[in-house]
């Protein structure tokens, strides 16, 4: 909640109601400043209303001012608020104005969901492969739709099929139908050092993906070792308590540790990280598929029933 001193307290998630916001301003609310370091049309931008955008752009000093490093209207076009990006538009806020990665917003926007959203200058225009990875993500993410993943591992091998990923795993096929019936009926009914060893692998065109609906073993560094070796490796753990969790790994190397798949893209990200950011925006699971290149028909992979449910054998999976 923002303090008192800026004028906006109370103010959390929904910035829709332009009469209280004009109302806010009227009696001193800052229109600058929310919470003391973020600024009230970049909310507004994300969870306002077009008429809330529009009362606090008239109010600012410059409807492009940044807040780490992009202005109100990337936020918009970032956060799929087509209305919200045209009442800044119509505000003066510049769609072409270059960003992250080089993009500007309006750029950027041609490779969403509404790429009619401003009058493109001429020779403005995204790429053979911008289009390519555009109409994939489309693709891919409708593919999958939507579904609640909150607790899901997974390991997105790239040109290995299940076969493949099972022997670099020195997995067996649970034989127990019994006791894998019990685990999937209820998995947190179960002590997390047994259910924690179980983990469905299924192939996909591309690849393969190693899944755990409750747990995050196949995000292990060890796991992820094995899997990569010679090939490229996505791993995702969606950890309900502290958001999704990403890791890269190539050719039996962890490269990164602690990514925030889904999220925004980031200052220092490059031309295809920003459009990939973008493109699978608070999508993990199809972020992380991508990234492997697996091309997914539809959820079975991630949600099962996988190709098989393999057992790991008990070992270390934490130092490489």
């Amino acid at each position: 909640m923002a303090a008192a001193s800026d004028g906006w307290a109370g103010m959390g998630w929904d910035w829709t109601d332009a009469d209280d916001i004009r109302r806010r301003v009227d009696q001193g609310a800052d229109p600058e400043s929310w919470n003391r370091r973020m600024r009230p049309l970049h909310r507004a931008a994300v969870f306002g209303s077009p008429e809330a955008v529009t009362e606090l752009a008239r109010r600012v000093a410059d409807v492009d001012a940044l807040e780490n490093g992009v202005t109100a209207l990337w936020e918009a076009v970032l956060s799929r608020k087509p209305a919200n990006a045209r009442a800044l538009a119509a505000a003066g806020a510049d769609p072409w104005r270059p960003s992250l990665g080089g993009w500007s917003p309006g750029r950027l926007s041609l490779a969403g969901p509404t790429p009619e959203l401003f009058p493109v200058p001429e020779g403005v225009s995204l790429s053979d492969t911008e289009r390519a990875a555009a109409q994939e993500a489309h693709r891919l993410t409708t593919a999958l739709g939507e579904f609640y993943y909150d607790g899901t591992g997974l390991a997105c091998v790239a040109g290995i099929d299940a076969a493949a990923a099972v022997r670099r795993l020195q997995a067996t096929p649970v034989v127990d139908g019994e006791l894998l019936g019990e685990l999937l009926e209820a998995p947190y009914a179960y002590d997390m050092d047994e259910s924690l060893h179980i983990v469905g692998v299924t192939s996909v065109p591309g690849g393969c993906v190693v899944t755990q609906p409750w747990g995050y073993a196949p995000q292990m560094p060890g796991v992820l070792a094995q899997l990569s070796a010679g090939t490229l490796c996505y791993g995702l753990y969606a950890n309900p308590k502290s958001g999704n969790q990403g890791s890269i790994a190539r050719h039996g190397t962890i490269e990164g540790w602690d990514l925030h798949p889904g999220g925004g893209p980031g200052e220092n990200d490059t031309s295809e990280q920003v459009l990939a950011s973008y493109l699978y925006h608070l999508n993990a699971v199809a972020y992380a598929c991508a990234f492997a290149g697996l091309r997914l028909t539809d959820r079975r992979a991630v949600t099962g029933p996988p190709d098989v449910w393999v057992e790991l054998p008990r070992r270390d999976y934490w130092s490489l």
